[in-house]
């Protein structure tokens, strides 16, 4: 049954970002993906710091060990993302920063196709960090799926957005982001029969999959909200942040009740 639950999860997590991702307009698109930013930021740091780390840490596993976990993930997580294996760029059109007219499709006619392949490689990781987080504690695994579920849309609408500007067509594109989704589930499965016998790994995995949500939200996600705004959209921002925490200490108060 657990097996189950990390297919769905890792199912809808892909599915669910590129087909919201598909149905909307490109003007509509890049109005969303801002507060979809400050929503997920608040998901990610809430899962991390008040439901996943402090259950790793609730565990036998020596507080030293999974601090040193945590500094190892972050500088993992860094490191791919300097080999731009792990992207998460959002930017597009219109997003307020100042480049020349045209400059995503000249991005992303010379890296679509390495977005894709840093896509899949980014969805296995999540299939993985996903199957651990179940096999600790199926209540961890919903609240981690949500998680990278929440912090997907947002990246699969900005690949959408870049993956058009590259001159793909919206089939071509939803295709693509489909097929780079599904590396998810096979993250899951392969997660769940190379990890589930090694029980005593999964505060370990939990820190890691802390230090990947921790740092998506701090590394990429902070700095696309930290840019001079009005005091509305300034609220706005808080108010998106604010309902990201809000909605995963709602899902976990739920399961604690039942």
């Amino acid at each position: 049954m657990t097996l189950t639950y990390i297919v769905l999860a890792t199912f809808l997590g892909g599915l669910v970002s590129v087909l919201i991702a598909a149905s909307l307009t490109l003007a509509v698109l890049s109005k969303l993906v801002r507060h979809l930013v400050s929503l997920s930021t608040g998901v990610l740091l809430g899962t991390a710091l008040l439901h996943v780390l402090p259950e790793a840490f609730e565990s036998a596993a020596g507080a030293h060990e999974l601090f040193f976990t945590l500094l190892g993930g972050l500088l993992f997580f860094f490191l791919l993302e300097k080999a731009e294996l792990y992207r998460h760029g959002h930017h597009h059109e219109g997003d307020g920063d100042h480049h020349h007219h045209g400059f995503d499709h000249d991005q992303a006619g010379r890296g679509g196709w390495s977005v894709l392949v840093g896509d899949s490689i980014h969805n296995f990781c999540d299939g993985v960090i996903i199957a651990a987080a179940f096999l600790a504690e199926p209540r961890l695994g919903v609240v981690t799926a949500m998680a990278v579920i929440a912090h997907e849309i947002p990246q699969e609408v900005g690949d959408f957005i870049v993956l058009l500007n590259a001159g793909f067509s919206r089939a071509r594109a939803l295709f693509y982001n489909a097929l780079s989704g599904l590396a998810a589930v096979l993250g899951g499965v392969l997660g769940y029969f190379v990890v589930g016998p090694w029980e005593d790994l999964f505060p370990y995995l939990l820190v890691i999959a802390s230090s990947s949500f921790i740092y998506v939200a701090v590394a990429d996600l902070i700095p696309q909200l930290q840019r001079r705004l009005s005091l509305k959209e300034t609220a706005a921002q808080l108010l998106w942040l604010g309902i990201g925490l809000v909605f995963i200490t709602v899902i976990v108060g739920q399961f604690h009740r039942h």
